[in-house]
């Protein structure tokens, strides 16, 4: 992965090292632990310019609430760190979760000046894929999530070949609710005449008239789209 940001004078030359020699520093202490498969015991400092946000996230936050989210940086540091990815396509890192307290230390100088721009990130390795699913993860066990962001993400999800199983896995989410936004977002009726490439999910609903009628018809042979 790159450094953080190339500076351009001295000053920053020798501030960049300082940062990446305990970034490094920190990544060894992380090899050392008896559980290397928890990224919070690795947070990086990066530089803010190799850090944007994804275009997918559906979490919502009104003024009031990012003006406490200002006041609490302020007052404590950062306490959390953003959970990113790396990007080869874009070349930076892309946000999965901690939207809002990067877009703080963009929006409010002092809180820039403090780190001198650098980010507490805390880096995944996971796909395109995967790393949408991560911030519907990280929006919904927060309970945020608005329905036209959660909806747009599932069909960008079947749109790459997404089964409806999968996505209900990855995402945390009830049948019942993956068939609703399916039918906000249209996929639904895009996709009506197109035979699916993978058995559906099956509401409870469904699944309990399924039941009923295998029950009353015991010799008849009900299929898995019944």
């Amino acid at each position: 992965m790159p450094v953080e940001t190339v500076p351009t004078d001295k000053e920053s030359v020798a501030l960049t090292t300082r940062v990446e020699e305990a970034n490094a520093l920190m990544r060894e202490g992380y090899e050392r632990l008896p559980f290397t498969d928890q990224p919070v015991g690795c947070v990086q400092w990066i530089h803010i310019d190799q850090v944007q946000a994804n275009d997918y996230n559906p979490n919502a936050v009104a003024h009031q609430e990012m003006q406490l989210l200002y006041t609490s940086i302020e007052q404590d540091g950062y306490t959390q760190p953003v959970v990113a990815m790396w990007d080869d396509e874009v070349g930076k890192y892309v946000i999965v979760d901690g939207f809002h307290r990067w877009t703080v230390m963009r929006k409010y100088a002092d809180i820039f000046k403090r780190t001198h721009g650098f980010l507490p990130v805390v880096v995944l390795d996971k796909t395109v894929s995967d790393r949408m699913a991560s911030t519907i993860r990280h929006n919904r066990a927060r309970g945020k999530h608005s329905v036209a962001g959660m909806g747009n993400l599932v069909f960008q999800m079947l749109m790459s070949g997404e089964s409806d199983t999968t996505i209900v896995r990855k995402l945390g989410m009830e049948p019942e609710e993956l068939a609703r936004l399916k039918h906000i977002t249209g996929y639904s009726k895009l996709y009506a005449s197109v035979k699916e490439h993978s058995p559906p999910v099956l509401t409870s609903a469904q699944l309990k008239a399924k039941a009923t009628y295998a029950k009353e018809h015991p010799d008849e042979h009900v299929p898995n789209d019944f």
